[in-house]
């Protein structure tokens, strides 16, 4: 039997508290679809268990200027949010592709990020619409660009007394189209053996800016910045996205990583084909009328 202490504050004051009482020898834990399976898988759990369910308020999407997403909202509210498949349609496809509808329903966007597997289906979205993450600890606060999140394979900048409390997208990208494809072996239930999320803005038919960004493509979730580099400016047209998927797939953006679930040639060949088909599909979703 794997034992362990389970706290449930239910105030950020208290989480601090706990943090700082504890230290390493606590986690937190949100929705817990990635925390128990790691504690089952490795027989191996922290002395203490705070979870983060007693925070309500921490529960939400709003729109205030730009986009405000509580670190307590799940999958399945980004699924069901008309706001955000309507203006941040990447985001709502990488939601609604995670797991179950019953892990949907638990499962966190911050605890998503926090797990920090290169597989992190909402990764590649929030990459692809300059999500910030914001961080609070018993000395402040502090917002990081989710580009700059990611330190490693299942680690992050977050420090040992900070917990994540919302994810901010930006107004601007209210202006861009975007879209997310998961490769995977099945349409459900399966982790995605490459993930591809693109958004662009166009002025007329030329490409005014972009954002390209890949998941389980290498250690950690990341923007192909060659390839937005060779966008801008260039018109939409059929030649100039295949090129921008060569240049994405190539080592001009990344050493594609063999692993388990894939190895780097077929990654490089579905990113290649895929950079333009999400392109195309952004540019479609571009909203006219803000």
């Amino acid at each position: 039997m794997i034992d362990y202490d389970y706290r449930k504050p239910e105030s950020l004051e208290e989480v601090f508290t706990l943090l700082r009482e504890y230290g390493h020898k606590a986690a937190l834990i949100a929705g817990g679809t990635d925390v128990m399976v790691k504690i089952r898988n490795t027989k191996r759990a922290p002395e203490v268990l705070i979870s983060l369910r007693g925070l309500k308020d921490l529960s939400y999407i709003r729109k205030n200027g730009g986009y405000h997403i509580g670190a307590l909202a799940t999958h399945r509210m980004l699924e069901q949010s008309d706001l955000i498949q309507k203006e941040l349609t990447a985001l709502h496809e990488g939601a609604s592709r995670i797991g179950s509808v019953q892990v949907r329903n638990v499962a966190t966007l911050a605890g998503n990020i926090c797990n920090a597997a290169p597989s992190a289906d909402t990764a590649g979205p929030l990459l692809a619409l300059d999500a910030q993450v914001l961080l609070q600890g018993p000395d402040g606060e502090r917002v990081v660009p989710v580009t700059e999140f990611f330190t490693g394979t299942y680690k992050t900048v977050r420090k040992e007394t900070e917990v994540v409390t919302e994810i901010r997208i930006p107004a601007h990208m209210e202006r861009f189209g975007s879209a997310y494809w998961k490769q995977s072996r099945r349409k459900a239930m399966n982790l995605p053996i490459v993930g591809i999320a693109v958004s662009l803005r166009l002025d007329k038919r030329t490409i005014s800016d972009s954002r390209i960004a890949l998941t389980v493509a290498a250690p950690t979730p990341i923007r192909a910045h060659k390839a937005e580099e060779f966008l801008a400016g260039k018109p939409m047209d059929d030649t100039v996205l295949a090129e921008a998927g060569r240049i994405a797939a190539s080592t001009e953006c990344c050493t594609l990583r063999d692993s388990l679930r894939g190895e780097a040639w077929y990654r490089a060949e579905i990113i290649e084909a895929y950079v333009p088909r999400m392109a195309r599909l952004a540019a479609q979703r571009i909203r006219t009328s803000v």
